[in-house]
This record gives C-alpha cells, sequence and structure tokens, in this order.
C-alpha cells in the first residue's frame, strides 16, 4: 500500500512538471463511453503525454465520506461512520491511441472487504486493455464492468442520492473477467444506439477460484430517440446540464449465468451447488430543463435456487430469484441544490417467499453540487418496509450526510 501512494506522489509531480503544449496533450477521441470509463469527470484528472505521443497516463481520485444514522426496529439506533469508498484510476493509452487501458483500485475496508486467510486482499476493480479502430468499434479484454442496468454502470460518483438502489442490490451483475465488445452510433439530434456484448468468466472479479467449463454470456441495447444527451448525461443521473431539450434513453439487458457459484452470479457468497442463472434488465431515462425521470425493472431467475450445506442440512444458501422496479424523480435548481425522491419495491419468487421477504424502500435526499458530480455533498432520509412470509413485518430508517470529492 505504501509503494502504492509513493508512485502516485511521484507521478502527480511529473504531471506538475509537464508544462510543454506538446506534453499537456490530451487524446479527447479516447474519452471513451467504456463500461470501465463510464463514470462522471468534471476535468480530466491530471495527465501526461509523452514528447513523442507513444503514451498518454492520466490519474484520477475520488473520495466518498459518510456519517449515517440508523434505526432498525426491535434494536438500538446506532452511528456510522467511515470511508465508504476511496478510489484511483489511471487510464491511457500505449504505442497508439487505438491501444487504450483503464485501471481502477479500490483501498476503503467496504470496496475490499475483509481480510480471510487463503483469500486475496481484492484492491482491483478495473484492469483491462481496448481496442479502438474507429469511433463505433471497441473491443475490450480483461476485468471491468459488464455491460448491465444503468444505475450499476453510472458510477457512484455520478449518484444522485447516496447509494444504488435494494434491487440493484439484489439483482445487478456487476464486474466481470473476460471479453467485450461495443458499437456505439452516437447523435446530440437524431435516433441514436449503443450496443454491447461480453463472454466472461460469470465468477465475479478477481476471483481464484478452481477453473469450471461454465461461463457468463451479456448483451445490452441501448436506444436514444431523440438523440444523445449533453455530455455524456446517460452516464451520471440528475440533469445537472439542464438538456435545453427533452431527451431520453432506454435500454434492455440480458445475462446467462451458466454454472454459477455465487448466489448473485458475480457477487455474493459461495453457493453449496452451482445453479445456472438468468438475469433480465431493463431501464428508463428522462432529462428535460433540471427535472429528470429514472425508471427500472430488474428479475432474476433460477431452477431450483436453493442449496442446502451438505454436512448441516439447516445451513442454505439461495439465489435471490425474483423482481423489482425502480422510480426515481429529481429537480437541479439554477442554484445548484436538487431535491430527489425514489421508490422501489421488490417481490421475492415463490420458490423463496418463506426465506426472503418483501420489501419496499421510499427515499428523498438533498444534493448540494458545489464542483458537479465532482465535488458535492448529499443528505438523505431512507425509510425500509420488509413483509415477511408469516404476514409479520419490520420497519427501518436511516439518516446518512455525505461529501463526495475527486477530479
Amino acid at each position: 500500500m505504501k509503494n502504492i501512494f509513493t508512485l502516485l506522489i511521484i507521478l502527480i509531480g511529473f504531471s506538475a512538471m509537464a508544462q510543454d503544449p506538446i506534453i499537456k496533450k490530451t487524446t479527447t477521441d479516447n474519452d471513451l463511453k467504456l463500461s470501465a470509463l463510464p463514470y462522471y469527470n468534471y476535468g480530466k484528472g491530471v495527465g501526461l503525454t509523452s514528447p513523442d505521443s507513444i503514451f498518454q497516463f492520466n490519474i484520477r481520485f475520488r473520495m466518498q465520506n459518510r456519517a449515517t444514522y440508523i434505526q432498525n426496529e426491535d434494536e438500538d439506533g446506532a452511528i456510522s461512520a467511515e470511508i465508504r469508498r476511496l478510489r484511483l484510476r489511471f487510464d491511457g493509452y500505449v504505442g497508439n491511441p487505438k491501444f487504450i487501458y483503464a485501471i481502477q483500485l479500490s483501498f476503503a475496508p467496504g470496496d475490499v472487504g475483509p481480510a480471510q486467510d487463503g483469500e486475496n486482499i481484492n484492491i482491483i476493480r478495473d484492469a483491462i486493455v481496448f481496442y479502438r479502430p474507429n469511433k463505433h468499434w471497441s473491443f475490450g479484454f480483461g476485468q471491468t464492468k459488464l455491460p448491465g442496468n444503468r444505475q450499476r454502470v453510472n458510477s457512484s460518483g455520478g449518484l444522485e442520492l447516496t447509494d444504488r438502489s435494494i434491487n440493484n442490490a439484489r439483482f445487478t451483475i456487476d464486474r466481470d473477467f473476460g471479453f467485450q465488445v461495443h458499437n456505439q452510433r452516437e447523435e446530440m439530434d437524431k435516433f441514436s444506439y449503443a450496443a454491447r456484448g461480453a463472454i466472461t468468466t460469470g465468477e465475479g472479479r478477481n476471483s481464484t477460484d478452481k477453473p469450471d467449463n461454465g461461463l457468463a454470456y451479456t448483451g445490452k441495447l441501448e436506444l436514444y430517440p431523440l438523440g444523445a444527451f449533453t455530455k455524456d448525461g446517460a452516464f451520471f443521473e440528475g440533469d445537472i446540464k439542464r438538456e435545453p431539450k427533452p431527451k431520453f434513453m432506454v435500454s434492455g439487458a440480458y445475462q446467462y449465468n451458466d454454472l454459477a457459484r455465487r448466489t448473485g452470479g458475480q457477487l455474493g457468497l459461495d453457493l453449496f451447488e452451482k445453479r445456472d442463472m438468468q438475469t433480465l434488465l431493463l431501464d428508463g431515462m428522462f432529462k428535460y430543463n433540471g427535472w429528470a425521470f429514472m425508471t427500472a425493472y430488474m428479475q432474476r431467475m433460477a431452477n431450483d435456487p436453493i442449496t442446502v450445506n451438505p454436512d448441516d442440512a439447516t445451513d442454505t444458501r439461495f439465489i435471490y430469484t425474483g423482481h423489482g422496479y425502480d422510480y426515481e424523480l429529481s429537480y437541479v435548481f439554477p442554484s445548484h441544490y436538487q431535491i430527489i425522491g425514489r421508490f422501489s419495491t421488490q417481490k421475492a419468487h415463490k420458490d423463496i417467499a418463506a426465506i426472503a421477504p418483501d420489501a419496499n424502500q421510499y427515499t428523498i435526499g438533498l444534493t448540494k453540487y458545489v464542483w458537479e458530480h465532482a465535488f458535492k455533498a448529499q443528505l438523505e432520509f431512507t425509510y425500509d418496509e420488509l413483509n415477511y412470509f408469516d404476514n409479520s413485518s419490520k420497519h427501518n430508517f436511516y439518516v446518512r450526510f455525505q461529501v463526495e470529492i475527486g477530479i
């Protein structure tokens, strides 16, 4: 860890000395809308380009600090204060601007997870190389986000609330290692689209489990009937650019994960037996003059989703099969304050209804954008309602304050 930060300081020092216009050259053509490079950036970070332009190196960081008061039913109230995310990102090209790399590392405990004997320290989030023969096509090999639901593809740094929805937590497909191909045809004032596909291991990021013959197959199509959003506005929430004309997007993604090891496919605990699973993800987004509306439908399907520990029949792990809806509405005032409301509902499939509750979540939030999404303060109240198979219910809530800063 110490060596990583030492390297970072040295590189920033070299970047600060790069005053020659040639050194400061950037490759705007490679500011790509890729799963490895989606999150909102107000600027370009700190970077350098070699005098002969055979490589480019950019550094970015972002940090989320939060404090939360949590009140769960039948429990004492609790206060949580943490560095929720601390990320470093490196990207650029080597040899030719058509060969692009992207690296993202995480250091906060919530990102890395607890240290366990015999397990890797899970700091690597993205490590991928892309070949981009022209502005429409990109081919990637490595580890990064899959072309999944809109809220997951968007970085947590581009969210208008402090966290993603309960449905994203249950049904998202997240990161994986393998091959990806992207095709984009985007214009500002005419019908546009993006098609993305991936063939990956299906095991999630940094998996070192014993190899098997199961893979995950993912496809996604995004449609922009009225043209693309201003400044890649589909990749961040809220209409902070105040779209002068109405813009909307609809998208659909599907994944088949053959012989999945984990309860959430790429995420979750290991199942006691492998299972095939399918995930369907549909999204819609609308922005105009400060208003933004998003909606999503998510569904996970699997036969025989409950697995049993062969050494203890009372110990089970299961795939959360079922579906959910998200609805989110916001308005950004000219003063750069924003109000947000979100409602999410989630229903477990009958196969797991006896062990997994249905849920409703209600959230209201207030955000102040100091430097757009790159520097903002957020205040949020969230209320959860859990409904169990035996007709009992629980009601929980939390209040959270968060500051996000980055370059």
